[in-house]
């Protein structure tokens, strides 16, 4: 399926230099004075407000492409939810992985029982569409009930130790919450509001430890600048070093 091309008319700055800032953001666990640091480290003086900008106007269309470009999920689907604490609230964040670990659906709920599981797995099979061979959950009793209300033909699978896949889902997020010293609202953490927060995108973004074959993996980069995969690898060139003034766009 061919993407959209993604259009950066109006702004001073490359094409290739905005996509390769907004990869920077959206892939790794990176602050925005982070990304500031290596492109300058490229000789580009480029704000941090600028980078956030530039991942506010073009993250939703970069996941957009990325969505409809991505290949079909397993059929083995893993759920799990982790404990977050936003401004002292508990929160649980509800996430569901198939089994090459690429991120389905997550979304962010006050509560840890059966009403929220059924909640997460409603809006799973409604979004993708059908119905998977296998679901592995943890020990939760939550999920048996939520899967007897909504989809009693599927398998369930309940052991702690066959939902590592789920388990090593939650690292990035982990690691943003160190941080970013803990979240403090909301869209800093979940996917289920529309955000231009790196945890918006990064579920339609391929794990670095997914099974996919490299020409698949490969047509994922080019899709941030809106062109046509290569044939080959490459990643964005930019061009010779430039001074810029600090102001965004």
């Amino acid at each position: 399926m061919i993407a959209s091309p993604i259009r950066y008319k109006r702004h001073r700055f490359p094409a290739e230099l905005i996509a390769h800032a907004v990869w920077l953001y959206l892939r790794f666990p990176l602050s925005l004075r982070l990304v500031e640091e290596m492109l300058l480290e490229r000789g580009e003086v480029v704000s941090y407000e600028t980078v956030r900008r530039w991942a506010a106007r073009f993250g939703p269309a970069i996941a957009w492409n990325l969505r409809r470009r991505a290949p079909k999920p397993g059929d083995v689907w893993h759920l799990d939810e982790v404990r977050i604490v936003i401004r002292g609230a508990v929160h649980w964040l509800w996430r569901a992985v198939d089994q090459h670990g690429v991120v389905l659906d997550e979304i962010l709920q006050r509560r840890r029982n059966t009403r929220a599981a059924r909640t997460l797995l409603v809006r799973l099979l409604k979004r993708q569409g059908w119905t998977p061979r296998r679901i592995v959950t943890d020990n939760l009793p939550s999920y048996g009930a939520a899967k007897r209300d909504v989809a009693r033909g599927i398998e369930h699978r309940s052991h702690k130790g066959l939902n590592n896949r789920a388990e090593n889902a939650h690292v990035p997020l982990r690691k943003r919450e160190r941080q970013m010293q803990g979240f403090r609202s909301p869209v800093d953490c979940s996917a289920s509001r529309p955000s231009s927060r790196p945890s918006a995108i990064s579920p339609s973004l391929p794990p670095t430890n997914a099974k996919l074959s490299r020409p698949t993996f490969i047509g994922f980069r080019p899709l941030f600048i809106g062109a046509t995969p290569p044939a080959c690898p490459q990643l964005p060139e930019i061009s010779a070093i430039r001074l810029r003034s600090r102001c965004p766009g």
